[in-house]
């Protein structure tokens, strides 16, 4: 039986606007999760869901089809984001099947585990020559010196994309998973993310004009075919632009969360230098514990009652998987990091339809960054500066980690 409960404004995740609270938002995703698993946000004009059991149910049940219409933009003052929500509506994050199915299935190509193995060596050459480049300072920003340029050159490459362009890529990233995290409260930044996508959308369709040959996805994009059926350049366009900013982000944010997570464990540090067979099963580990996506938003399909909640058809949903990833009813003791961890299915790369095509590629490449840097920077330790998270409610990660280590 549904039942209506009045929304606590105490527990609204807009609380993450608060640097305190984005610092650390265990506690309020803890209180949501047993106060009110599902509730209503008056806030976000949303659904609010933390349970793993709820958020799992909406990741694969609710509809991702959620890109907003005109006249919804205009309703929040950002109708000159129009272009924005065209571009969106042709990529697969915002899809469902049959369409999703069909855009999904040609991108996938590129990212299958066997192909990305294949860069297992190529990946370590890159993350090499970038400790060579600070091993000798004795300290580095690890975000702006390794997190942010590895994925960025690996992600370039794989697209068919010049890896010298890694800098511009990932500015245009940044901008936009802005918007992924924040769409709602960014109005003054809407000028800088229409430049982006301006610019973005002519070096795509430039690169698509051009070609990129051999194994990569434009070319896979371009020359692939299922029964017949093609993209058509915007298609490829948008959804290059997607695959790129999530290639860059979620992998930044996983290497840059893990190795602070660490870095205040470490006798967990430690252990992981000392036995680097547990490296694997520690970065899903670190998934789990500081999920570089914290929340998605889908839409109710039909009106459904979850967690005794009446939802109505395409009322929005905010599944918070950073939240459902500590629910001590998945996850027995679930604020410990434990490299050994078992049946550790966390919600960080989403899951079913949408689960992150790009996850083997992730993994991949934070297991070779952890491994080098903790085999190449002997006494890593945290600066003494005041770290600072990025004001971005759906993507964690941080402007900054101040590292020093023995020369």
């Amino acid at each position: 039986m549904a039942t209506v409960t009045a929304p606590n404004p105490a527990l609204s995740l807009y609380r993450l606007l608060d640097p305190e609270v984005l610092a650390n938002p265990y506690p309020l995703y803890r209180q949501l999760r047993e106060e009110a698993p599902v509730q209503w946000d008056p806030y976000l004009h949303a659904w609010v869901v933390t349970r793993y059991d709820d958020v799992l149910t909406v990741l694969r049940d609710f509809s991702a089809d959620r890109t907003p219409t005109p006249e919804q933009l205009e309703s929040i003052g950002l109708a000159q984001l129009r272009p924005l929500a065209q571009m969106m509506v042709r990529q697969m994050l915002f899809l469902d099947p049959p369409d999703h199915s069909r855009v999904r299935g040609l991108a996938a190509k590129a990212f299958t585990p066997r192909r990305v193995e294949r860069l297992r060596e190529h990946i370590q050459a890159i993350a090499d020559d970038l400790i060579d480049a600070v091993q000798g300072r004795g300290g580095m920003d690890l975000l702006a010196d390794l997190a942010c340029p590895l994925p960025a050159i690996v992600t370039a490459e794989m697209l068919g994309l010049p890896s010298s362009d890694w800098r511009q890529l990932r500015v245009w990233s940044g901008d936009f998973a802005e918007v992924l995290g924040n769409f709602q409260h960014n109005p003054d930044r809407a000028a800088q993310v229409l430049r982006s996508l301006n610019e973005m959308s002519d070096y795509f369709h430039e690169a698509t004009h051009r070609g990129a040959g051999g194994d990569n996805l434009i070319s896979w994009l371009l020359e692939s075919e299922e029964q017949g059926d093609r993209l058509n350049e915007d298609e490829i366009v948008a959804n290059l632009i997607i695959t790129m900013v999530g290639g860059q982000e979620t992998t930044t944010n996983l290497i840059g969360n893990g190795i602070l997570t660490l870095l205040r464990q470490p006798a967990e540090l430690e252990r992981l230098r000392a036995n680097p067979s547990l490296m694997p099963s520690a970065v899903e580990e670190l998934l789990r514990y500081e999920a570089p996506s914290q929340h998605t938003a889908r839409l109710a399909r039909q009106d459904v009652v979850l967690g005794g909640q009446l939802i109505k058809q395409r009322q929005a949903v905010i599944a918070v998987m950073a939240a459902g990833n500590r629910d001590p009813e998945r996850f027995p003791d679930p604020d410990r990091l434990d490299f050994e961890r078992p049946n550790n299915r966390h919600l960080s790369f989403g899951w079913a339809a949408h689960f992150c095509f790009g996850a083997p590629l992730a993994r991949l490449e934070g297991q070779i960054a952890f491994e080098t840097i903790l085999r190449r920077l002997p006494g890593l330790r945290l600066e003494q500066a005041a770290l600072v998270w990025r004001q971005n409610m759906g993507l964690r990660g941080l402007t900054a980690l101040p590292v020093g280590f023995d020369v």
